[in-house]
C-alpha cells in the first residue's frame, strides 16, 4: 500500500449531534500525524460534484459544541451508479486524496464498502446516528444527546398529562430500531413502549390499559417508535380511542428536535476518541472498517458486519419496562 498523505472526510445520512466533534477530531488527528485533509460537502454528492475544500486546524475551531454538521449531508442518487462513483473517484485523485473517513450510518457504510472495493481506496467509518442500531458497536455518535432530548421532552409532557388525567402517546424516532424508545421509556418511567422489534406489543399495551383503568391510574405515558407495526403514534391513538373510550388520549410527535441540539459530554468525548482512532487505523493500513465502542473500548469491525446483522434490543431491559410500570 502506498503511504497515505491526504484524506477526505465527509458526513452522510441523517445528521446527529456530535458529528461536528467527530469532524474536528478527524481533521486535527490527521494534521497531528502530518496529513493533509479535505472536507467534502454534502456527503457523497460532494465527491461527485467535486465540492471539497482543504481544511486546517482553525477550520474546525469552535464547532465541538454545535449540533448538525458543518460539512452538510445529502442523498446522492449519482453515487448509486458506477458512473457516478467513477466520477467521484476521479475527483478525489485530482486533489491527491488517497483515503476517506466516512461519518454516518449503515447505509453510508454500505456505499463506502462498495466504493472502496471498486477503486482499492482505504476507507474507515465512524458510526454517527441517533438510532444506535449499528452492529459492531454499543454506541453511535448522537444517540446520547437524542436520548436526553427525549427524556427532557417526556418529563415536561408528563407534567401536563398528570394535570389532566390523560393518556399520552409520544412518538420517538426509529423506523427500524427501538433503542431510543426502550431506553427513553425506562428513563422517563413510561408505562409502556411500542417498538419495531416486537410483534405482540399491542397485546401487551391492551393488558396494561385494562389494568391501569381498574387501578384508576391518573395518567399514563406510552412511547411509540415511528416504525412500530401499528404505524406510529397517530394510528395507535386512533385505535385506542375506538377500543377504549374511557381514556382521554393525546398524541405528541417529537420529530426532528431529537436530531438537534448541543451534543452531550459523552457524545463529544466519544466522537473525539473515534475520530482520532479512524486516522490511526488508516495509517496502520486498515481498509473497509468501522470504528466502534464495545465495553467502552475502541474496536474495529468490517463494514460487512454492520450490513449483515441487526443489533437486537436487550431482552432484560424489555422485561424491566413491564416490571417498573406496575
Amino acid at each position: 500500500m502506498t503511504k497515505i498523505k491526504t484524506i477526505g472526510v465527509l458526513t452522510s445520512g441523517g445528521d446527529s449531534p456530535g458529528m461536528n466533534a467527530a469532524i474536528r477530531a478527524v481533521v486535527r488527528g490527521a494534521i497531528y500525524h502530518g496529513l493533509e485533509v479535505y472536507g467534502i460537502q454534502r456527503g457523497y454528492q460532494g465527491m461527485v460534484d467535486n465540492d471539497m475544500d482543504k481544511m486546517e486546524s482553525h477550520s474546525v475551531s469552535n464547532i465541538i459544541q454545535l449540533g448538525g454538521t458543518i460539512l452538510k449531508t445529502a442523498r446522492c442518487g449519482d453515487f448509486m451508479t458506477f458512473e457516478g462513483r467513477q466520477k467521484a473517484y476521479n475527483n478525489l485523485k485530482q486533489r491527491g486524496i488517497d483515503a476517506l473517513v466516512v461519518i454516518g450510518g449503515d447505509g453510508s457504510f454500505a456505499g463506502a464498502e462498495e466504493f472502496g472495493k471498486e477503486f482499492d481506496l482505504p476507507i474507515v467509518g465512524i458510526p454517527g446516528t441517533i438510532d444506535n442500531d449499528i452492529c459492531g458497536t454499543e454506541y453511535t455518535i448522537g444517540y446520547d444527546t437524542a436520548l436526553n432530548t427525549v427524556v427532557e421532552a417526556v418529563d415536561k409532557i408528563r407534567d401536563t398529562a398528570s394535570a389532566h388525567n390523560r393518556l399520552f402517546f409520544i412518538e420517538v424516532m426509529g423506523r427500524n430500531a427501538g433503542f431510543l424508545t426502550l431506553h427513553g421509556g425506562i428513563a422517563t418511567g413510561a408505562e409502556a413502549i411500542m417498538v419495531p422489534e416486537l410483534t405482540n406489543d399491542y397485546d401487551m399495551l391492551e393488558v396494561f390499559l385494562q389494568n391501569a383503568h381498574k387501578k384508576h391510574k391518573t395518567s399514563s405515558i406510552v412511547l411509540v417508535a415511528e416504525g412500530d407495526e401499528i404505524g406510529g403514534a397517530l394510528k395507535l391513538a386512533d385505535k385506542v380511542k375506538k377500543e377504549h373510550s374511557e381514556y382521554d388520549v393525546r398524541v405528541t410527535i417529537l420529530g426532528h428536535i431529537q436530531r438537534g441540539g448541543s451534543p452531550t459530554a459523552r457524545d463529544r468525548i466519544n466522537a473525539g476518541r473515534m475520530g482520532v482512532s479512524a486516522i490511526e487505523a488508516l495509517l496502520k493500513g486498515e481498509h473497509g472498517v468501522m470504528i466502534g465502542l464495545m465495553k467502552d473500548q475502541i474496536v474495529h469491525h468490517p463494514f460487512s458486519r454492520s450490513k449483515k446483522q441487526k443489533r437486537p434490543l436487550d431482552e432484560k431491559l424489555l422485561e424491566l419496562i413491564g416490571i417498573l410500570s406496575i
